[in-house]
Protein backbone atom coordinates (compact mmCIF):
# COMPACT_ATOMS: atom_id res chain seq x y z
CA UNK A 1 0.00 0.00 0.00
CA UNK A 2 0.96 3.56 -1.07
CA UNK A 3 0.83 4.64 2.62
CA UNK A 4 3.38 2.32 4.13
CA UNK A 5 5.77 4.54 2.06
CA UNK A 6 5.04 7.43 3.39
CA UNK A 7 5.93 8.92 7.22
CA UNK A 8 5.02 11.97 8.88
CA UNK A 9 7.59 13.23 11.45
CA UNK A 10 6.72 15.05 14.46
CA UNK A 11 9.73 17.31 16.40
CA UNK A 12 8.20 17.60 20.11
CA UNK A 13 9.61 19.21 23.43
CA UNK A 14 9.41 17.21 26.30
CA UNK A 15 6.77 19.79 28.14
CA UNK A 16 8.70 20.54 31.14
CA UNK A 17 8.23 23.70 33.36
CA UNK A 18 10.94 26.11 32.11
CA UNK A 19 11.75 24.36 29.38
CA UNK A 20 9.45 24.79 26.09
CA UNK A 21 8.39 28.63 24.31
CA UNK A 22 10.78 30.31 26.49
CA UNK A 23 10.97 33.50 23.95
CA UNK A 24 6.71 33.41 25.08
CA UNK A 25 7.10 33.07 28.40
CA UNK A 26 9.66 36.17 28.55
CA UNK A 27 5.83 37.87 28.31
CA UNK A 28 3.68 35.27 29.99
CA UNK A 29 5.24 33.21 32.08
CA UNK A 30 6.82 29.69 32.26
CA UNK A 31 3.12 27.98 33.35
CA UNK A 32 1.22 29.97 30.95
CA UNK A 33 4.06 29.09 28.43
CA UNK A 34 3.56 25.27 28.97
CA UNK A 35 0.47 25.34 29.29
CA UNK A 36 -0.12 26.81 25.49
CA UNK A 37 2.52 24.56 24.26
CA UNK A 38 0.52 21.50 26.16
CA UNK A 39 -2.40 22.73 24.14
CA UNK A 40 -0.32 22.77 20.52
CA UNK A 41 1.41 19.42 21.36
CA UNK A 42 -2.39 17.64 21.72
CA UNK A 43 -3.37 19.91 18.86
CA UNK A 44 -0.56 18.52 16.67
CA UNK A 45 -1.89 14.70 17.55
CA UNK A 46 -5.23 15.40 16.65
CA UNK A 47 -4.13 16.75 13.33
CA UNK A 48 -1.70 13.78 12.96
CA UNK A 49 -3.21 10.42 14.31
CA UNK A 50 -5.79 9.75 11.56
CA UNK A 51 -3.91 10.46 8.50
CA UNK A 52 -3.86 7.97 6.15
CA UNK A 53 0.06 7.35 6.29
CA UNK A 54 3.11 6.36 9.21
CA UNK A 55 3.74 8.40 12.02
CA UNK A 56 6.70 9.16 13.97
CA UNK A 57 7.22 11.08 16.93
CA UNK A 58 10.71 12.47 17.90
CA UNK A 59 11.29 13.45 21.34
CA UNK A 60 13.86 16.30 22.26
CA UNK A 61 14.83 14.21 25.39
CA UNK A 62 13.45 11.18 26.36
CA UNK A 63 10.70 8.65 24.85
CA UNK A 64 7.40 8.84 27.02
CA UNK A 65 5.67 5.46 27.15
CA UNK A 66 2.51 6.82 28.80
CA UNK A 67 1.60 10.37 27.24
CA UNK A 68 -0.70 11.60 24.14
CA UNK A 69 0.64 10.30 21.55
CA UNK A 70 -0.85 6.48 21.52
CA UNK A 71 1.94 3.70 20.45
CA UNK A 72 -0.52 1.87 18.23
CA UNK A 73 -0.16 4.96 16.08
CA UNK A 74 2.91 6.43 16.51
CA UNK A 75 6.44 4.62 16.42
CA UNK A 76 8.88 6.76 19.06
CA UNK A 77 12.17 8.14 19.23
CA UNK A 78 14.72 10.52 20.61
CA UNK A 79 16.12 13.33 18.54
CA UNK A 80 20.13 12.73 17.75
CA UNK A 81 21.84 15.64 17.19
CA UNK A 82 24.02 18.74 18.22
CA UNK A 83 21.65 21.38 16.60
CA UNK A 84 18.25 21.07 14.75
CA UNK A 85 19.46 20.44 11.42
CA UNK A 86 21.63 17.52 12.23
CA UNK A 87 18.46 16.44 14.47
CA UNK A 88 16.35 17.07 11.39
CA UNK A 89 18.98 15.10 9.15
CA UNK A 90 19.24 12.26 11.14
CA UNK A 91 15.65 11.67 11.44
CA UNK A 92 15.19 11.72 7.56
CA UNK A 93 18.53 9.08 6.62
CA UNK A 94 16.60 6.80 9.27
CA UNK A 95 13.27 7.10 7.65
CA UNK A 96 14.85 6.57 4.34
CA UNK A 97 17.01 3.97 5.67
CA UNK A 98 13.65 1.92 6.43
CA UNK A 99 12.85 2.36 3.25
CA UNK A 100 9.87 5.24 2.99
CA UNK A 101 9.75 7.31 -0.43
CA UNK A 102 7.92 10.37 0.73
CA UNK A 103 8.93 11.65 4.14
CA UNK A 104 7.23 15.14 5.64
CA UNK A 105 8.59 16.27 9.10
CA UNK A 106 6.72 19.25 10.72
CA UNK A 107 7.19 20.98 14.35
CA UNK A 108 4.22 20.78 16.86
CA UNK A 109 3.97 24.56 17.72
CA UNK A 110 1.16 25.56 15.10
CA UNK A 111 -1.71 26.31 16.09
CA UNK A 112 -3.17 26.84 12.14
CA UNK A 113 -1.93 23.45 11.16
CA UNK A 114 -4.52 20.92 9.42
CA UNK A 115 -4.43 17.42 8.13
CA UNK A 116 -5.11 19.12 4.25
CA UNK A 117 -1.66 20.72 4.87
CA UNK A 118 0.22 17.63 5.04
CA UNK A 119 -1.75 15.50 2.78
CA UNK A 120 -1.45 18.43 0.10
CA UNK A 121 2.62 17.90 1.25
CA UNK A 122 2.31 14.14 0.17
CA UNK A 123 0.39 14.75 -2.63
CA UNK A 124 2.77 17.63 -4.36
CA UNK A 125 5.74 15.35 -3.94
CA UNK A 126 4.33 12.67 -6.61
CA UNK A 127 5.17 15.29 -8.82
CA UNK A 128 8.18 17.77 -6.69
CA UNK A 129 11.09 16.91 -5.62
CA UNK A 130 10.60 18.83 -2.31
CA UNK A 131 7.56 20.93 -0.27
CA UNK A 132 8.33 23.27 2.31
CA UNK A 133 5.71 25.20 4.57
CA UNK A 134 6.66 28.31 5.30
CA UNK A 135 6.11 30.26 8.35
CA UNK A 136 6.04 34.00 8.49
CA UNK A 137 8.89 34.12 10.31
CA UNK A 138 11.34 33.47 7.95
CA UNK A 139 11.75 29.58 8.78
CA UNK A 140 9.35 26.59 8.00
CA UNK A 141 6.69 24.59 9.67
CA UNK A 142 7.11 21.51 7.01
CA UNK A 143 9.69 20.14 5.44
CA UNK A 144 8.88 16.96 2.77
CA UNK A 145 11.05 15.03 0.49
CA UNK A 146 11.60 11.75 -1.51
CA UNK A 147 15.90 11.62 -1.02
CA UNK A 148 17.96 13.28 1.42
CA UNK A 149 18.97 16.09 0.74
CA UNK A 150 21.61 16.75 3.17
CA UNK A 151 22.76 20.32 2.49
CA UNK A 152 19.70 21.59 3.89
CA UNK A 153 20.50 20.70 7.14
CA UNK A 154 23.57 22.63 6.81
CA UNK A 155 24.80 25.72 7.53
CA UNK A 156 21.78 27.88 9.04
CA UNK A 157 20.63 29.83 11.68
CA UNK A 158 18.62 28.08 13.29
CA UNK A 159 15.40 29.95 14.52
CA UNK A 160 16.24 32.91 13.09
CA UNK A 161 14.36 34.94 9.95
CA UNK A 162 16.66 34.08 7.09
CA UNK A 163 16.01 29.71 7.68
CA UNK A 164 13.69 29.58 4.89
CA UNK A 165 15.78 31.93 2.20
CA UNK A 166 18.73 29.97 2.79
CA UNK A 167 16.56 26.46 2.79
CA UNK A 168 15.51 27.45 -1.06
CA UNK A 169 19.18 28.45 -1.87
CA UNK A 170 20.37 25.16 -1.04
CA UNK A 171 17.42 23.37 -3.21
CA UNK A 172 17.31 25.66 -6.28
CA UNK A 173 18.70 23.05 -8.99
CA UNK A 174 15.12 20.73 -8.04
CA UNK A 175 11.71 21.40 -8.16
CA UNK A 176 10.19 22.89 -5.14
CA UNK A 177 6.33 23.15 -3.64
CA UNK A 178 5.77 25.72 -1.62
CA UNK A 179 2.87 25.33 1.09
CA UNK A 180 0.42 27.99 2.18
CA UNK A 181 2.03 30.08 4.84
CA UNK A 182 1.81 29.76 8.72
CA UNK A 183 2.37 30.86 11.87
CA UNK A 184 4.29 29.30 14.37
CA UNK A 185 4.22 29.84 18.27
CA UNK A 186 7.07 31.42 19.38
CA UNK A 187 6.31 35.07 20.66
CA UNK A 188 3.31 37.02 22.22
CA UNK A 189 2.72 38.68 19.30
CA UNK A 190 1.69 35.09 17.54
CA UNK A 191 -1.06 34.49 19.90
CA UNK A 192 -2.34 38.21 20.99
CA UNK A 193 -5.39 37.53 18.01
CA UNK A 194 -5.76 34.15 19.25
CA UNK A 195 -8.45 34.04 21.94
CA UNK A 196 -8.20 29.92 22.52
CA UNK A 197 -4.75 30.28 23.24
CA UNK A 198 -4.87 33.99 25.04
CA UNK A 199 -7.48 32.09 27.94
CA UNK A 200 -4.46 29.58 28.55
CA UNK A 201 -2.45 32.13 30.06
CA UNK A 202 -2.81 32.05 33.65
CA UNK A 203 -1.70 34.47 36.31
Amino acid sequence: MAKEKNLIIIFTRNPELGKVKTRLAKTIGDKSALNIYTFLLNHTKNVTQNLDCNKAVYYSIKIRQNDIWDNTIYSKHVQQGKDLGERMHNAFEDAFLKGYKKVVIVGSDLFDLKPKHINEAFRYLDKSDAVIGSAKDGGYYLLGMKTLNSQVFKNKAWGTSTVLQDTLQDLKQIDVHLLEELNDIDIYDDIKNIEELKQLIKE
